[in-house]
């Protein structure tokens, strides 16, 4: 029998404000653990939630942003159910009337496009973080996360395959990112995703039992979740009616690279939801939406018609640019500052992201100005150093933040394009390799590729390798 995978995504979006949801604690990331606590947030028998207005209006941005209707009318509601993490033992968030429904992304994997269907935004704030130890009788709680507010962005189960569900999960933190409602840094918690997949037999209208995967924070990890995870239903599936898949809660173990069993899923009812009582309902004037609205900056698919018209780049090269804010952003700062849109973008895509990759840095983080990888890429093609001199001198400015004319005078790297000097190797060079002279002209043309070599071997690369190769040429005929 022939399965269908069927995915949806729920994204945990951390808002970009300086306090809380409900409180005035600050949502810094990176304090002591559970110092950004307070009595609100922790929940203590007295205290009320006064809701946060820059909340509503990022939530808002935000539906925009990703093609929802804003409801003029939402409410915040109480889900109730204990675990370590929620010290008032319910979590303030929306049920019946959240804040956005509908809306769309496009997402494009192996050359087909395909729309994914959002089901609804809503406004909630986070739990705090469990750290668990399996060699440890125990578990940690750090609060400081509770209350920082969150938008749930809910997925139909439109995805197909683990490959579509990571699109889709880089297309929505795109457009979050350029909104600026989010930092979207996925590496501090501030953008997770509950992934709920499901498996069915080709033509089948029903759906099976879904798994929900718990908080996970990377493309990568939820490529490798997704797929661990359909080939455990699918085992299932294959040994009959005795081996079922249940409805539940799964986490994904990355060292170890499997799924693993939390808990039982829990159905609406079993939250008893209900209309939280210490705050009143949302009323957003459709003003305020049209408001919101004119306050949109350009969007990552504006962004990349814009970069196909004007800089002429790839359809692959403008994906990569356009699905990060901070590459989109420092390219056209390089192109600014006097570099050319395909130099810049080669540069860019090419040893940038190898540099970031090895440094395990985010885009936004990356020590390079602008104005200097214009420079270096002026250097480059005005001849003072060679391309592959080029390479040093970058990871010597991403190394130190040194200009590169600092760091090619520093290290003597420039290209040697004196005349003179070059017919002086070529003569030295020709003369102790009679045999490959004798080779290219008995026709073997691979001999000029060696003898070129030895031309940039003797002159530590720094020869200017197209005049090199015409002098090389002219002194053989000779």
């Amino acid at each position: 029998m022939k399965w269908e995978t069927v995915i949806g995504l729920e994204i945990h979006a951390e808002l970009d404000t300086k306090t809380k949801i409900f409180c005035d604690c600050p949502t810094a990331f990176g304090a002591a653990p559970n110092q950004h606590t307070c009595p609100v947030c922790m929940g203590l028998p007295g205290t009320l939630p006064v809701l946060n207005q820059a909340v509503v209006d990022m939530a808002v941005k935000a539906g925009l942003a990703l093609g929802c209707e804003v409801q003029t009318v939402s409410k915040m509601d109480r889900k109730n159910y204990f675990y370590p993490d929620l010290p008032k033992a319910y979590q303030i968030s929306q049920y019946d009337l959240p804040i956005c429904t509908g809306g769309s992304v496009e997402i494009e994997v192996n050359g087909e496009k395909k729309t994914i269907r959002i089901h609804r935004i809503h406004i909630e704030e986070d739990a705090g973080k469990l750290i668990h130890d399996e060699y440890e009788p125990l578990s940690y709680i750090d609060y400081n996360r509770v209350g920082v507010p969150l938008i749930e962005i809910v997925s139909e189960a439109d995805m197909r395959s683990p490959e579509e569900a990571v699109a889709y999960l880089r297309a929505v933190r795109a457009v979050l990112q350029y909104a600026g409602v989010s930092d979207c840094r996925m590496e501090q918690g501030s953008l997770r995703c509950d992934g709920n997949i499901s498996l069915r037999p080709y033509g089948q209208e029903a759906l099976n039992e879904k798994v929900e995967l718990k908080n996970i924070n990377s493309f990568k990890e939820l490529q490798k979740a997704l797929e661990k995870e359909e080939k455990r239903q699918m085992e299932l599936y294959s040994f009959g009616e005795g081996h079922k898949v249940v409805q539940e809660t799964r986490r994904w173990d990355a060292a170890k690279g499997r799924t693993i069993s939390m808990r039982t899923k829990e159905d609406a009812h079993d939250y008893r939801y209900f209309p939280e009582p210490d705050l009143k309902p949302i009323l957003i004037p459709e003003a305020a939406i049209e408001a919101a609205r004119s306050t949109l900056p350009e969007l990552p698919a504006a962004k990349a018609a814009r970069f196909s018209e004007a800089y002429g780049l790839t359809p692959k090269e403008i994906a990569i640019l356009t699905g990060e804010k901070a590459l989109s952003r420092f390219f056209e700062e390089t192109v600014a500052a006097g570099a050319g849109a395909k130099a810049a973008a080669n540069w860019i895509l090419g040893d940038l992201l190898r540099c970031l990759k090895e440094t395990d840095i985010e885009a936004e983080d990356q020590p390079l100005q602008a104005v200097q990888l214009a420079k270096l890429i002026e250097l480059v093609e005005a001849g003072t150093i060679s391309g592959t001199v080029g390479k040093e001198v970058f990871q010597e400015m991403y190394d130190t933040g040194k200009d590169p004319e600092a760091i090619v005078e520093e290290k003597g790297l420039k290209q040697i394009s004196g005349s003179g000097e070059l017919a002086a190797i070529i003569s030295q060079v020709l003369a102790a390799n009679p045999a490959s002279v004798e080779d290219y002209h008995s026709g073997k043309k691979q001999a000029l590729g060696f003898l070129m070599g030895q031309v940039m071997k003797a002159t530590g690369g720094q020869a200017n390798p197209k005049m090199a190769k015409e002098m090389l040429e002219k002194a053989l005929q000779a």
